[in-house]
């Protein structure tokens, strides 16, 4: 019988790899964990975290509007980009040294260094040569991606650049339409930089329900966002007083900064998959079965880099699963159907199970349920802003099949619901549950009338 060094060895300490090697290493495993950057991952460091911080600080701005409405008298208002950033850093660099913490208590060792495999068994890691394990988990997440045949792409930022910028920008050109650039657009524009969202689609947030996303693009511009939608980068170019854009159909705009968010690939380049026999798909992720098992017998992979669910609790959920089956003898595989997801736009956006077109796609008949509104908050201060619920109902068996919601506390009322689909709830039982007097989430158990497309008109 072969022996190692360890019995698992974890390549990416990021969400999904540390709580697989902690619970690994808890079980009495030797368990030895490499990132080459900082340890935390993609959201620790470069995303979740420090964006949703960001996002509270934009907010500041509209909160400050709205005070005036409740009898605040607000004085002159200023934002310091770089003390913001400083006290960002330091959070994140708190929250880094946890995950380093909770590593060395479970008895795991951490290595900075990019480990590369040299076959199934052995991975070679900078500054700590050579090492041999039973066990191998790739976790090494995303990576943001760019069109290199833009010309002039270089001058384009990522969202990764982004966290750390020297100074705002007056005025930002961002491209993509997904949920890292709706958030982006919103972050900046809160912030009181010219913002312009320049999209590809004929509507942003791909994979979203289509009420969702014509009501976040029309609640976006409310904001001030110029969204521009159809329409891509041709070329970028530098000049004296800043970036211009052109586009395929010639228009140009000019800022001070381009950040690029047109989406992100899994993370594989230089971690010597070929040489271990590792498969990838055609998309270029790790191949995984529903045990996060690659067709290699001892190897496996989490999160992001296997492109399932790219969400941060999914990842974190798949390297418990993993740790689970082979360390403790439960077989265990995570269940990626009606996980709720957030997109912190502004307003922010909760949605989990099926959109209304996937669901008449796979189910056939459904009912809809939909309301828009103004919430009490802007109501009272004037404003224009909406809120927008949506359920989505299987008609023959009444189950609710989805649940959207744009507005205020979006995020936080979405994880309940969550709960109620994943048990199966029917439109019966949810509408059995008493609201709570007065919010906005009371809106969804008031849901009695089926929705038609001409209530809405030019959203329906």
């Amino acid at each position: 019988m072969a022996t190692y060094d360890y019995d698992l060895f974890v390549i990416g300490a990021g969400s999904g790899g540390v709580r697989a090697a902690r619970l690994a290493a808890m079980s009495g495993a030797s368990v030895a964990v490499a990132e080459e950057h900082r340890v935390g991952g993609t959201c620790v460091i470069r995303g979740c975290v420090p964006k949703k911080l960001m996002v509270y600080a934009s907010e500041f701005a509209h909160h400050f509007k709205i005070a005036q409405s409740y009898g605040w008298t607000v004085g002159e208002r200023s934002f310091d980009w770089r003390a913001f950033i400083e006290e960002k850093d330091a959070e994140i660099a708190r929250l880094s040294g946890i995950y380093v913490t909770n590593l060395s208590n479970a008895g795991a060792v951490l290595m900075h260094g990019k480990a590369r495999l040299t076959d199934a068994h052995t991975v070679q890691v900078e500054g700590h040569g050579t090492i041999t394990a039973d066990r191998v988990l790739v976790a090494t997440g995303g990576r943001p991606w760019a069109p290199d045949a833009v010309p002039g792409i270089e001058h384009a930022i990522s969202s990764n650049e982004a966290f750390h910028l020297p100074e705002l920008p007056r005025r930002i050109v961002i491209a993509g339409g997904g949920y890292i650039a709706v958030e982006f657009a919103g972050i900046f524009a809160g912030l009181g930089v010219e913002t312009t969202l320049v999209h590809r689609g004929p509507n942003v947030l791909r994979g979203f329900d289509d009420h969702v996303r014509a009501h976040v693009a029309e609640e976006m511009e409310k904001r001030g966002i110029q969204v521009i939608l159809g329409c891509r980068h041709e070329s970028l170019e530098k000049t004296a007083s800043g970036v211009v854009s052109t586009f395929a159909d010639g228009h140009k705009v000019e800022s001070d900064l381009v950040m690029f968010a047109v989406g992100r690939k899994p993370y594989v380049e230089g971690l010597g998959l070929e040489a271990a026999g590792v498969a990838l798909t055609e998309l270029g992720a790790v191949k995984v079965d529903d045990y996060s098992r690659t067709n290699v017998d001892n190897i496996w992979a989490v999160g992001d880099v296997t492109d399932r669910l790219n969400l941060t609790p999914v990842a974190i959920r798949e390297g418990a699963a993993f740790a689970e089956t082979e360390f403790y003898g439960r077989p265990t595989r995570f269940d990626h159907e009606m996980v709720a997801s957030a997109v912190f736009s502004q307003p922010p956006i909760g949605a989990v199970g099926m959109t209304e077109a996937d669901a008449r796609h796979a189910l056939g008949r459904v009912d809809i349920y939909l309301a828009r509104f103004r919430p009490m908050k802007y109501a009272f201060a004037g404003g224009d802003e909406r809120c927008l619920i949506k359920l989505v109902v299987e008609a023959a068996s009444q189950r609710v099949v989805g649940c959207h919601v744009v507005g205020p506390d979006a995020p936080e009322i979405i994880q309940m619901a969550a709960v109620a689909l994943k048990m199966g709830v029917t439109k019966q039982q949810w509408d059995s549950t008493c609201a709570v007097h007065p919010t906005l989430a009371e809106e969804l158990v008031t849901l009695r009338e089926k929705y038609m497309p001409s209530e809405l008109g030019g959203i329906g």
